[in-house]
C-alpha cells in the first residue's frame, strides 16, 4: 500500500487547509493509500477541519514556536525596541528550525508520494526529496497578474514532477510558461466533500454568504450594498458566516448604521451548521476581490442556492455561468450587483431555476470524482 504525504503550513482555518482536509479524507476512503499530514505548525490543539481517524498527523514544531508576526509587527508599531529585539530574534528562529526540521523530514522520508501546498516547501520538496518519489506541487493562490509571485510558484515546481492547479485559468497561465521544465502542470479542481440529500425551498428571505472576515473578500463592500438594498425596503436578513481580523470593522460599520437587527455575524461554524444556515437561506452573495477557486460556491449550490458574485474573484469565474446557475457582475458595480440581488428576490421561480441548474452542475465536484483525477497521477510509477 503507498503511503501519501501531505506538507501543511497548518492545520487552522483556511481555504488550503479545508483542501487538504478534504483531500486526505477521500484518499485514506478509497483504502488504497497510507496518508499522513506534515504540518509545520500546530496552531491548534485539534485540526479544525475534520479528519478521518486513519489518517495520521505529526507537526514539526513546538508550540511554543508557532508564527509571530502579529507580535513583531506590534512592538514595531509601539515603538518597543526590546521586544521588537526579542521578536525578531524568536522570528528567525523559527524560521530556522522550521527549514531545518522540514528537510530532515524530507531526508528520512519513506513516503511514496509527497504533496507540497506553498512555494517555499515546493523548493525544499525539489531540492532534498528522494529521486524515487512522486514530487507533487498544489497551487491554490491565483496570481492576480502579480509577475513576481506567479515567477516564484515556477521557480519553486520546476524540479517537482506535477504542478496541480485548482482552476482552468490558472492551468492554462502556468502550462504555457513551465513548457521548458520536466514539472507537468495538471489541472485538478477541489473537490465538494458532501451534496445534500435536499436543497433549499428558496422561500426565505435570507441572503448568505461564508468566508474569511478578510479585506480580499469585500465583506465592508457587500455590507454597503446591503444598506442600500435596505434604504429601497428590502426587508431580507444577512447572513455572514466566518471570522478574521476584519470582524471588528464589519461589526462598527453594522452599528453605526443601525443594522444589528438585518444582519448576522455567525463567526466560524463547522459544515453542518453552515449547511444548516444555508438550508434557510435564498441567494448566495460573493463580494471578494479575489478568489482562487471558490469551493463555497458549490457548497452554495450544492444547497440549491443560485450565486450572485463580483467577476474580480477569479473562483466566481471558474465555477458560476452567468444566467443559468447564478450571476457574475462585472467591474464590480454595486448598482448592477443591487438590481441582480432585487430580481433574484422578487422572483422566486428563477431562483429556482438557477439553483436548480447549479445543483446539477455540483456533481462533476463530488470528492468522488476527484480524488480519481488525483488518483491518475499518483499512479504513474
Amino acid at each position: 500500500m503507498k503511503t501519501i504525504s501531505i506538507l501543511a503550513l497548518h492545520l487552522g482555518y483556511g481555504g488550503i487547509e479545508k483542501a487538504i482536509t478534504s483531500l486526505v479524507n477521500s484518499l485514506v476512503k478509497t483504502n488504497n493509500y497510507n496518508v499522513e499530514i506534515i504540518s509545520i505548525y500546530q496552531i491548534y490543539d485539534e485540526p479544525v477541519f475534520s479528519l478521518d481517524e486513519k489518517v495520521k498527523v505529526r507537526y514539526l514544531l513546538d508550540k511554543k514556536l508557532n508564527p509571530n508576526r502579529e507580535e513583531w509587527k506590534r512592538a514595531l508599531q509601539r515603538l518597543e525596541p526590546i521586544n521588537f529585539a526579542k521578536e525578531s530574534l524568536k522570528s528567525v528562529k523559527i524560521l530556522y528550525k522550521r527549514k531545518k526540521e522540514i528537510v530532515k523530514y524530507l531526508k528520512e522520508s519513506k513516503a511514496d508520494i509527497v504533496i507540497s501546498t506553498r512555494t517555499t516547501l515546493n523548493e525544499w520538496l525539489g531540492e532534498y526529496g528522494d529521486d524515487n518519489i512522486i514530487k507533487i506541487g498544489w497551487e491554490h493562490n491565483h496570481h492576480h497578474n502579480n509577475m513576481k509571485y506567479a515567477t516564484d510558484v515556477i521557480r519553486s515546481a520546476k524540479k517537482l514532477d506535477y504542478l496541480v492547479l485548482v482552476s482552468k485559468d490558472l492551468y492554462r497561465f502556468y502550462n504555457r510558461k513551465m513548457l521548458n521544465y520536466k514539472c507537468k502542470c495538471v489541472y485538478i479542481p477541489n473537490s465538494i466533500d458532501n451534496i445534500p440529500k435536499r436543497m433549499s425551498k428558496l422561500i426565505y428571505k435570507n441572503l448568505i454568504t461564508v468566508g474569511r472576515l478578510a479585506k480580499e473578500k469585500g465583506y465592508l463592500d457587500l455590507l454597503k450594498i446591503y444598506k442600500d438594498l435596505k434604504d429601497r425596503h428590502c426587508d431580507w436578513h444577512l447572513d455572514i458566516v466566518g471570522d478574521g481580523d476584519e470582524r471588528k470593522s464589519l461589526e462598527e460599520f453594522i452599528k453605526n448604521n443601525n443594522l444589528e437587527s438585518d444582519v448576522t455575524l455567525h463567526g466560524f461554524k463547522n459544515s453542518d451548521e453552515i449547511e444548516k444556515l444555508m438550508q434557510k437561506s435564498s441567494i448566495y452573495v460573493m463580494s471578494s476581490y479575489t478568489e482562487s477557486f471558490g469551493i463555497v460556491l458549490l457548497e452554495a449550490m450544492s444547497n440549491g442556492l443560485p450565486c450572485v458574485a463580483f467577476d474580480s474573484a477569479e473562483g466566481a469565474r471558474e465555477i458560476i455561468t452567468s444566467g443559468r446557475d447564478g450571476y457574475l457582475i462585472r467591474h464590480r458595480n454595486y448598482e448592477a450587483m443591487e438590481k441582480k440581488l432585487l430580481d433574484l428576490m422578487k422572483n422566486e421561480d428563477k431562483r429556482k431555476e438557477l439553483g436548480k441548474n447549479g445543483r446539477s452542475k455540483v456533481k462533476n465536484f463530488s470528492s468522488d470524482n476527484i480524488v480519481l483525477k488525483w488518483e491518475k497521477i499518483i499512479e504513474k510509477r
